[in-house]
């Protein structure tokens, strides 16, 4: 009995561990559950592998897309669905719903989006992150003053050759916040570089609160300016977003309600006098 016992254990523990060892951890999970589901309903051995390929498919892409967003290192995670278009006045929504294809990556193209503060760029660029992540692709997020400065940090500690290689081989850079905080000169040299390597390689998505022709008060050279607004403006899908910031508008929604609120308890306490 129990020879009999181990015979039938054995097979299962073997199973599971070579499930295991061929990372297949959706297989060693589901086996025995798909099994019983597939002999009550008849299902031929070719349907159950089947079945079970298509689970462990789905669970590793997943786990995929979540590998990616962990290393994409956005601030929060956010998609379209929560977008509110119809604060931004003029935004080309059709335009929007393209780039979430994502195809424009693909061809190595750029987007710029250009508003001012708390008009939702950042939302933007992380709803089109996250879309690009899902599509299978690498995505690097950081905002313009981080870049800069880790760059000076990397040239400092004699491994800017390494981080530079690492920016030029992502699908897509998100570089967001340009023209919030002025750059030094060797700053704005290295971001420069960045741009430049990138150049018909990759996809480089810029956020911005200033006008193309204000970039030169971030950048600090007239020369410097023109030559990224060469290469990032060649092959490009800008986005202009004007409209009164959500921050600004609920802050005032707030304030109202507050307001509202004082009056009606004040209300209150009169008639109870």
């Amino acid at each position: 009995m129990s020879d009999a016992s181990t015979t039938t254990v054995a097979p299962q523990v073997l199973l599971v561990n070579h499930f295991k060892a061929l990372k297949l951890p959706t297989f060693a999970r589901e086996h025995e559950k798909v099994g019983v589901e597939c002999a009550r309903e008849g299902i031929d051995y070719a349907r159950y592998l089947l079945r079970l390929c298509e689970l462990e498919r789905i669970d590793r892409e997943r786990r995929n897309t979540e590998r990616r967003i962990r290393m994409a290192k956005f601030p929060v995670v956010k998609s379209l669905d929560t977008f509110d278009f119809a604060a931004i006045l003029g935004l080309n929504k059709s335009l929007v719903l393209e780039l979430m294809r994502c195809e424009w990556i693909e061809k190595r193209e750029n987007v710029i989006a250009l508003g001012p503060s708390g008009v939702g760029k950042t939302h933007m660029a992380l709803a089109l992150g996250l879309a690009a992540c899902q599509k299978g692709l690498s995505v690097v997020f950081k905002t313009a003053a981080a870049l800069v400065h880790e760059l000076m940090e990397a040239r400092d500690e004699k491994r800017l050759r390494l981080l530079q290689k690492q920016l030029a081989n992502t699908k897509l850079l998100i570089i967001d916040e340009l023209g919030y905080v002025p750059f030094t000169a060797v700053g704005a040299e290295l971001l420069f570089e960045v741009f430049s390597r990138r150049y018909e390689h990759g996809a480089t998505l810029v956020t911005s609160n200033l006008p193309f022709d204000e970039w030169t008060s971030v950048l600090g050279s007239e020369r410097l300016t023109g030559a990224l607004l060469d290469r990032l403006t060649h092959h490009v899908h800008i986005l202009e977003m004007n409209g009164e910031s959500y921050r600004l508008a609920a802050s005032k929604k707030r304030q109202k309600e507050s307001m509202k609120s004082k009056f009606t308890e004040k209300e209150n306490t009169k008639t109870n006098n």
